[in-house]
């Protein structure tokens, strides 16, 4: 089984617009579609979707806590929650023909000492107890600290159990100190990272080295429309997917996470692992919905992905 946690849950609305987007004016949306967010649930789904068994965990709260965990019902993907005092957030992603994707996300609720104590004694350990692999992702949540996942990840770690980490900023850099077995920063959270300025795709693979040699497994380089990079102790790997007419890229990197979680659940070489995840991204980026993909449009895009050993 794979645990998603998720700890700045939200409702997140697709609006999608008819006409593009005149500011300053009253815009009619044409339709929309209400999700149970956070990159960690779009992992949960995508997780589900590939056929392996998952519990998503984290926090919600308030209305808004209750209609997330309706929404997940409706998807089939069952949770254990740590249920807080505050209220869920909603994100708005809005889709038109002028602009493409824009999105408008809150800030979240907050949480309080006794709630994160009691989370990480109680309601992780449990979320966590039957599963192999464990995926972490997003921002964190005010009224906990930076080293938040860092804590997690230990404790995950303590118990057995394969950790995935997806986030950025601060919470990324002492993430990486606790040693996840996968993390997968892009070009501007690398040059976050070691406050450098990246010139080329060479220097990209050189500072994902740098954070393997510094005890994560397994480091994975999205290059959008070039693909992806894996650096591991087997070697360094690109994946190439075919071009794709792209419909929404909001969480193809979510999906990428949810992709490797499955290939770790189920023992994947390292090549295989990329080129399944690689995979299960650009499927989701075939599709209107978040954390999504149609089984054919995998399948298709699996068999015509290429994978290559380059160092």
């Amino acid at each position: 089984m794979i645990t998603t946690i998720t700890l700045n849950t939200s409702i997140d609305k697709a609006y999608f617009m008819e006409n593009k987007i005149e500011n300053g004016t009253v815009m009619r949306v044409g339709r929309v579609h209400n999700t149970a967010g956070g990159k960690g649930l779009n992992v949960a789904r995508i997780v589900r979707l590939c056929g392996s068994e998952v519990l998503a965990g984290g926090f919600v709260g308030g209305f808004n806590g209750s209609y997330l965990t309706a929404l997940l019902k409706e998807d089939g993907v069952p949770e254990n929650f740590y249920h807080c005092s505050g209220e869920t957030r909603s994100c708005i992603n809005i889709l038109d023909p002028g602009y493409g994707s824009t999105e408008y996300l809150e800030p979240g609720f907050e949480i309080r000492p006794e709630e994160w104590k009691e989370f990480k004694e109680k309601s992780f350990p449990a979320c966590i107890s039957k599963s192999d692999v464990v995926a972490m992702s997003g921002s964190l949540p005010k009224g906990i600290g930076k080293d938040a996942y860092a804590g997690l990840i230990r404790l995950a770690k303590e118990a057995g159990k394969t950790v995935i980490l997806d986030t950025s900023g601060e919470s990324l850099k002492k993430g990486i100190e606790a040693c996840p077995d996968l993390v997968k920063p892009n070009k501007d959270e690398i040059e976050a990272l070691f406050d450098i300025k990246i010139t080329s795709g060479e220097e990209t693979i050189s500072y994902a080295k740098k954070i393997h040699e510094a005890g994560v497994a397994y480091v994975v380089i999205s290059l959008g429309g070039d693909g992806s990079v894996l650096v591991c102790d087997n070697g360094i790997y690109r994946a190439r997917t075919p071009k794709l007419k792209v419909v929404n890229t909001v969480g193809c990197g979510d999906s990428m996470i949810g992709g490797f979680a499955v290939a770790f659940e189920r023992h994947m070489d390292p090549a295989e692992a990329l080129k399944y995840a690689s995979s299960v991204a650009s499927a989701n980026a075939m599709s209107p919905n978040t954390g999504d993909f149609e089984q054919p449009v995998f399948e298709d895009i699996l068999g015509k992905t290429q994978v290559e050993k380059i160092g």
